[in-house]
């Protein structure tokens, strides 16, 4: 990661909502598990999957440009091969950051969002950053 501890912290605290691509809808799968552990963090979520079409009473959209408000993270449960095209979508909704979780990286991709003035944090867990930083959200 090229972001210090304290933009870290920062996006942490100005995020408001979410949307989590990739979202599952199984409780045992990681991205389930980290989508409602920032939902208790004071987070609003937003899930996206095309499989899926709600998620525990919450509209699970397609893509991230079907989403009908702002969006100020997206945070991503898909393979490496797919960022380019959801940072391109995160681009084009105006989202302040896209987060790759653990194992997701593509230097390339981050470089165009970066470009396009998104911060870009790849290969990260966001529930781990947000406890190793103490933030409090609420």
């Amino acid at each position: 990661m090229s972001v210090s501890d304290r933009t870290l912290c920062q996006i942490l605290l100005d995020t408001q909502t979410i949307a989590v691509v990739g979202h599952s809808d199984k409780p045992t799968r990681v991205s389930y598990q980290i989508a409602q552990f920032l939902r208790q963090a004071g987070y609003r979520v937003i899930p996206v999957n095309p499989q899926i079409r709600e998620i525990e009473g919450a509209t699970c959209y397609a893509s991230l440009r079907e989403i009908p408000e702002r969006v100020d993270l997206v945070n991503v449960f898909r393979r490496s091969e797919f960022l380019a095209e959801i940072i391109e979508e995160a681009i084009a909704i105006n989202a302040a950051t896209v987060w790759a979780q653990l194992g997701i990286q593509d230097e390339a991709a981050a470089q165009t969002a970066r470009k396009a003035g998104v911060n870009a944090i790849m290969n990260a867990c966001i529930k781990i950053e947000y406890q190793r930083l103490g933030v409090q959200k609420r």
